[in-house]
Formats: C-alpha cells, structure tokens, sequence
C-alpha cells in the first residue's frame, strides 16, 4: 500500500500500473465509509502478494487527482491498468465483492485457489473460512476429514452442496463409512460380490449404488457396473 500525492500520481499510478494493475482508492479522514472499505481493500490486496498494488488518495490533500476523476462522492474506488481506468466503483462494498473486483485484475491472485492448491488441512480450513460458498474448497476439506474419520465435520461441509457432482461422491462415502465400508481393498471384487446378490436382494443393491456413487462418474467403473446391473433387473 502507498500513500500517493498530486506530485507522485503520474509515477506510482499510471507508470506502475503499466506493470501491475494498480486500484486507487480516493478517501478522506471525515469519510466514515471511507474507514470501512480501506481495511478491506488493504486486506483483498495483500493477499495477491504483490499481483495488484494499492494507492491511497487524501482528497483532501491532493485535489488535482480528485479533479482528474471527476469524483462526486467518496469513497471511489478505480483499477488502472495500462495507464487506463479498467473499473471502477463507489461506496463501501462488503469484502466478498471488492475480492471479485481485485481478482478480475488478477485472475491468477485468488487467495481461495492458492490454498486449494496446497491442499493441506490447513489451507483448505482457510480457503473455506475465506469463501464458504466455494464447492471445491469445501468438497476438498470434506474428503481430506472424511478420509481422517471426521464424517460429522465433513458432512456439514458438503451438505449446503447437495447438485454439485463431487459433493454427492463424497456424500455416498461417507455413507458407506458409516456402514462399516471403505473403499479400499480389492474394490472389484466387492463389486463383483454386491453385483450377483443385487438381484435377489434389495439391500445389496442399494449397497452397490452407494459404492458406485462414492467412486464417481470419473470412475470407469461407475458405467460399467451400472449397465451390468441394469441388465441383471431388466
């Protein structure tokens, strides 16, 4: 974060930002609003680790880049790239839309894919905190628990999921835990077992589904078992 003037405007803004995208956050000490929507911008921004950089305008103090904006209100927020405003926006937006603002800069900066990409428990218990509404993240840190034995915790996790694919795989394992069934092991010959029972009794058919489920479509055997059921009752 930088404090930018009338006088460093044109080398740390429109200089820099043919570089790195630079969002300019125009602000003044009476702004209440104002104090709001800094720590956020300052918190969205520092953790692109230096993929977008922030400079703070006192309006007060620099009014020839109040001018230049033509700004009406504070605070106002623009993202230059290029030498050129790229987007903008005015007000104090909650965090989750300034991050979308922020990440459209820098795609490659999202927080959220870099821990998913570390894919350690304590990445992805981040990655979760920072977007309970990403499916991956939280799908990622239901399996990792789920596979650690924690079936309440990462049931809760997949549960707001219920259409999303990879959630319903884990679901299905889950389940199958419950139940005393791993997918470990000789997996084929477990399915080949619940496959000649299926036919003659319910339980075990519904027992195959589940395995089927918790392999996943991605799973060749997932078609091939399904058609070789659908043929055994039909």
């Amino acid at each position: 974060m930088k404090d930018v003037t009338d006088a460093t405007f044109l080398t740390d803004v429109i200089e820099r930002s043919k570089t790195v995208p630079v969002v300019v956050d125009l602000w003044a000490d009476w702004c209440g609003p104002c104090k709001t929507l800094g720590p956020i911008l300052e918190k969205v921004i520092g953790e692109t680790n230096g993929a977008v950089e922030l400079a703070k305008v006192d309006v007060d103090a620099n009014r020839e880049i109040a001018a230049a904006f033509q700004v009406q209100s504070i605070p106002a927020v623009f993202a230059i790239a290029d030498g050129k405003v790229v987007d903008t926006f005015v007000g104090a937006l909650p965090e989750a839309q300034v991050r979308a603002f922020v990440e459209k800069l820098a795609p490659g900066a999202s927080v959220v894919d870099q821990l998913l990409s570390a894919g350690d428990e304590t990445s992805l218990r981040e990655a979760v905190a920072m977007d309970p509404t990403n499916s991956e993240a939280a799908v990622a840190l239901a399996d990792f628990l789920r596979q650690d034995d924690q079936l309440d915790a990462a049931e809760a996790l997949v549960a707001p999921f219920p259409n999303v694919l990879p959630a319903k795989t884990v679901l299905a394992r889950i389940r199958l835990q419950r139940s005393g069934v791993r997918l470990d092991g000789d997996i084929d010959l477990t399915l080949e077992h619940l496959l000649e029972q299926s036919a003659t009794n319910d339980a075990l058919k519904t027992q195959l589904l589940e395995v089927l489920d918790a392999l996943g479509p991605q799973d060749p055997r997932y078609v091939t078992y399904r058609r070789r059921l659908a043929s055994r009752l039909y």
